[in-house]
């Protein structure tokens, strides 16, 4: 078994802690970040504050907690702990957000840095989710853009904003709920245009 493995398989998340976003005027919008390992791409700032975001979500492997300063002079940002990630009380393992309009839960969402096996979650993570009564996944690690469905939960990946990986793009998500529809898009740090695969 290599150390990437190991090192994967010995990350568990401990401590999950709560938070409510509300709408405003019926909608809300949050940029999703992941994987910055101390070092985001040098135009991920200038494009994240064109989204004009209510919130910033960054799913783990932040590196140095200096990257959550910085986005925080943007928008509002909480985070979870990754597997590179040192255990503070500023980083919980997992997170548990309402999106809120009034007294109504519109989406739940699990934000937490290791929850997929390729497209598929594991099985932790949907037990999980299904626990916390998420309708949505959202999770980093694998630097891998990603939206999709598996069994009755969303899943949303935003890629990678750090070092490039192998080929991979260096891209955020964005999540938009706007009159009781949401949208998800990854927006590339390098051309600054919409990624799609």
């Amino acid at each position: 078994m290599g150390s990437s493995n190991r090192m994967r398989d010995a990350f568990v998340v401990k401590t999950t802690e709560h938070l409510s976003v509300p709408l405003t005027g019926n909608a809300v919008k949050l940029v999703v970040v992941a994987d910055t390992h101390s070092e985001p791409h040098r135009r991920a700032a200038a494009l994240i504050a064109r989204e004009k975001p209510d919130r910033i979500l960054h799913a783990g492997d932040i590196g140095n907690l200096a990257v959550i300063d910085a986005l925080a002079k943007i928008a509002p940002t909480s985070a979870v702990r990754g597997n590179i990630d040192a255990e503070t009380s500023e980083t919980p393992d997992a997170l548990t957000i309402d999106l809120v309009d009034g007294d109504a839960i519109r989406l739940r969402i699990l934000l937490l840095h290791i929850a997929v096996n390729g497209p598929k979650l594991r099985a932790d993570a949907a037990r999980r989710a299904h626990a916390a009564h998420a309708g949505l996944v959202i999770c980093g690690h694998s630097h891998v853009p990603f939206v999709g469905r598996d069994r009755d939960l969303a899943v949303f990946n935003p890629g990678s904003i750090g070092p490039r990986r192998f080929h991979l793009p260096i891209v955020f998500g964005v999540l938009e709920l706007a009159a009781g529809r949401i949208t998800l898009k990854h927006v590339d740090c390098e051309t600054g245009e919409q990624w799609l695969p």
